[in-house]
C-alpha cells in the first residue's frame, strides 16, 4: 500500500477516536436542549475526516508517469526540493501562536501570527496583508465573543 493510503488510514483512526471522544463528552443539564451542543462540531469534524480518508482509501492506484513513478509521490532523494523549511517554519509559528495566546491576547497574537505565517508563505505586501489580518481578527473575535459567548481576553495581559 502507498504511502498515501497508509496516512489515510492513521487518520482514520485517529478520527475514530476523536469521534468516540466527542460522542461521549459529557454534557451539563442545560447543555442538553441546545440546538448547537459543544460536541456538535468534533462530530462533523471527525465524520468528515473519516469520509475524506475513506476516498483516499478507496481511490485506484495513482496514474504513473513515464519513469514508472507514480504522479505526485514524494521523491526522498529530491527532498531538498520540497519546502520543508517552510512547512516546519509553519509548524514553529503554530506553536508559537499557541504560546503567545494568553500574555499578548487573541487580537495581537492573531494578527501576527496571520501576517507572520503570509510572511513565510512568501507574501510581501504588508500594506495588504496588516489590514486584512486585523479586519479578519476582529470579525472572529467579536463573533466568538458575541455569538458563541466565548470570552477571549482581546489585549495583552497588561492592558487588560
Amino acid at each position: 500500500m502507498a504511502l498515501d493510503k497508509w496516512i489515510a488510514v492513521i487518520f482514520i483512526v485517529i478520527s475514530l477516536i476523536y469521534g468516540y471522544a466527542s460522542y461521549t463528552y459529557p454534557l451539563l443539564p442545560f447543555e442538553r436542549n441546545m440546538v448547537f451542543l459543544p460536541n456538535t462540531m468534533p462530530l462533523v469534524l471527525s465524520v468528515l475526516g473519516i469520509i475524506f480518508a475513506l476516498i483516499i482509501v478507496l481511490t485506484p492506484k495513482a496514474k504513473t508517469d513515464g519513469e514508472g513513478d507514480a504522479l505526485g509521490s514524494i521523491n526522498m532523494s529530491q527532498l531538498r526540493e520540497y519546502k520543508v523549511g517552510q512547512a516546519l517554519a509553519l509548524i514553529g509559528a503554530m506553536i508559537l501562536y499557541a504560546v503567545a495566546l494568553r500574555p499578548v491576547g487573541f487580537i495581537a497574537a492573531t494578527t501576527l501570527f496571520l501576517v507572520g505565517t503570509g510572511w513565510i508563505l512568501g507574501e510581501r505586501k504588508l500594506h495588504i496583508m496588516i489590514p486584512v489580518a486585523l479586519v479578519g481578527t476582529g470579525i472572529i473575535w467579536f463573533l466568538v465573543e458575541q455569538a458563541l459567548g466565548i470570552f477571549l481576553r482581546p489585549l495583552p495581559w497588561f492592558l487588560s
